[in-house]
């Protein structure tokens, strides 16, 4: 049976609210499509009982807090930013292996929000997981962020009632779902953001400073490759190094990788075909404008044998 949007946010709607009641609930938003979607879903349901959190862990895309919080505060939704971006170095540093750093984070990620319901008194946390987070966690592809009960960790361990009305739905269902509640196409038709942020694009440890500059690279990436349609695009700081030439002199920089893949569930992908010129106009802007990068990559593997993140 073909997918049905509107009865899904009828029976969603439905279930959210029986199960929650009249408490306050918080809803987990980093500003990407799952969460996104999931919050204007409790909002529906909920009204002025429901509070955004978004979470400022310092590994966000420029001006992504404010934006997101913004969006978020004029559609009605009261949302609340928690600057806890110290909490998130501290807990990657010293980390490399992948697994480890994603374990790390999940772990700040909840505890972070274990104090924000203690501090407002909530009962339940609603949060944007889907299929494809379970898939690949209890697959042990990679750990998401958002999956505790899954794979046996209860979430009261961290204060926490967990609620997940999107969690049989792959990311374009999920698309529906946002359409279904009247969200303009910015929203439901949004590049997937990993909930981790670029931490999932720095390879090795995640320092402040790699942060910066990988930023700076992902603007250049998304402005560059704005019209042509992918599913996801971004790039990748590497942890390896490569000789330059800056002024007739050698220099000894970093490495920064464009990905760009065609998808519809993000449990296969393809590379996309990106025009020569537009390739070589981002390795362009990022050497020009970041003097520590030497050398800019195209990613052409697909998934599998490669995931579509790096970390």
């Amino acid at each position: 049976m073909a997918f049905n949007a509107q009865n899904f946010v009828v029976e969603k709607t439905r279930d959210i609210r029986s199960q929650v009641g009249n408490d306050t609930t918080l809803c987990a938003t980093s500003g990407g499509v799952d969460s996104m979607v999931c919050a204007f879903l409790a909002h529906r349901a909920l009204g002025r009982n429901l509070i955004a959190i978004f979470i400022d862990d310092g590994l966000m895309r420029e001006g992504e807090p404010e934006k997101v919080t913004s969006l978020l505060r004029s559609r009605g939704i009261r949302t609340v930013l928690v600057l806890a971006a110290d909490d998130f170095f501290k807990a990657l540093k010293g980390k490399e292996d992948p697994e480890d750093m994603r374990k790390a984070f999940r772990d700040t990620f909840y505890k972070t929000l274990g104090k924000a319901v203690r501090k407002h008194r909530a009962k339940y946390l609603i949060q944007g997981t889907i299929a494809a987070d379970v898939i690949e966690t209890k697959g042990k592809i990679k750990s998401q962020h958002n999956v505790l009960a899954q794979i046996g960790i209860n979430p009261r361990r961290y204060g926490l009632n967990v609620i997940e009305p999107l969690v049989t739905l792959f990311k374009p269902d999920v698309r529906k779902v946002g359409k279904a509640l009247r969200l303009p196409s910015t929203i439901h038709q949004r590049m997937p953001f990993p909930g981790p942020g670029l931490a999932t694009r720095v390879v090795g440890e995640v320092t402040p400073a790699k942060v910066r500059l990988l930023r700076k690279a992902t603007s250049i990436v998304e402005r560059e490759m704005k019209s042509i349609k992918a599913f996801q695009t971004f790039a990748v700081l590497l942890d390896d190094r490569a000789t330059g030439v800056r002024k007739g002199k050698r220099s000894f920089g970093n490495i920064i990788v464009v990905r760009s893949v065609q998808s519809k569930n993000a449990m296969t992908a393809t590379p996309t075909r990106v025009p020569y010129d537009v390739l070589e106009r981002i390795q362009k802007k990022i050497t020009n404008q970041i003097p520590e990068v030497t050398k800019v990559l195209y990613d052409i593997s697909p998934k599998p044998p490669s995931t579509i993140e790096y970390i």
